[in-house]
């Protein structure tokens, strides 16, 4: 394994993307860092989130030193960056992302916005992140010539440990039995926002195979969300990491 490797994981909100993160960080070799722009993007556009004023205060939000940041590893060999793609906005120079190991975690839209409404009310298509993820994946695969990783959040819950190693050798690196486990509670590296979002992560102790669930039948609003998000979604799932 080559040393000091950064990661990104590209996804939208409620993709079982801290799990992912809580998953690298059980790693001894792995630092994880949550949603590093999620301040910078509420500065920016000024919208309305859970914990808006909290979330600004404690954290950067200049882009240009998030960009150093992200763009410079950690101590240990491997730096694990969780991210959303609707913190990418639109005017930003995101040429960044492709000095990183790049990977891209999916989720159906239906579940997406069965969870996600669960939580806050407020949404939209660009508020899941399934344009800006396939602007992002458009980006990478056209410098490396070929696709990067995708995964699908419902693979990793079916079937966790042949996913995760699948995942590990596209990125080059060696899967971990630690990142099947994990213990109860918050991380030291949860975001500020994490009493809000993550109560059934911190209900959790690690993956454990879940048969496949049926996709959540969406009132109508949310479902014309979904239908606008799906072709996006589709379209990166050819590229998944076969089950």
């Amino acid at each position: 394994m080559s040393q000091h490797k950064i990661i990104a994981m590209w996804s939208g909100p409620r993709n079982i993307s801290t799990a992912m993160m809580y998953a690298f960080g059980s790693r001894a070799d792995c630092e994880a860092w949550d949603e590093p722009f999620y301040g910078f993007s509420l500065m920016a556009k000024g919208n309305d989130h859970p914990m808006r004023d909290e979330i600004i205060a404690a954290m950067e939000t200049d882009w240009d030193k998030l960009v150093i940041k992200c763009t410079t590893p950690s101590a240990k060999p491997l730096l694990y960056q969780k991210h959303m793609t609707h913190h990418m906005l639109e005017g930003y120079d995101r040429s960044f992302i492709l000095q990183l190991s790049n990977a891209f975690l999916i989720r159906d839209p239906a579940r997406v916005l069965a969870s996600y409404a669960q939580k806050w009310v407020d949404v939209d298509l660009r508020a899941i992140g399934f344009i800006q993820q396939a602007e992002i994946f458009d980006m990478v695969a056209d410098k490396l010539g070929h696709a990067p990783p995708v995964i699908d959040a419902d693979d990793i819950l079916e079937n966790p440990r042949a996913m995760l190693i699948k995942l590990c050798s596209a990125l080059g690196i060696a899967f971990d039995e630690a990142m099947l486990k994990w213990e109860k509670g918050p991380k030291h590296f949860d975001g500020v926002w994490a009493p809000h979002w993550y109560n059934a992560a911190w209900e959790s102790e690690g993956f454990t195979p879940q048969p496949r669930k049926p996709l959540p039948d969406l009132p109508t609003p949310l479902a014309s969300i979904a239908d606008a998000a799906r072709p996006y979604y589709e379209r990166l799932k050819q590229h998944a990491l076969a089950p």
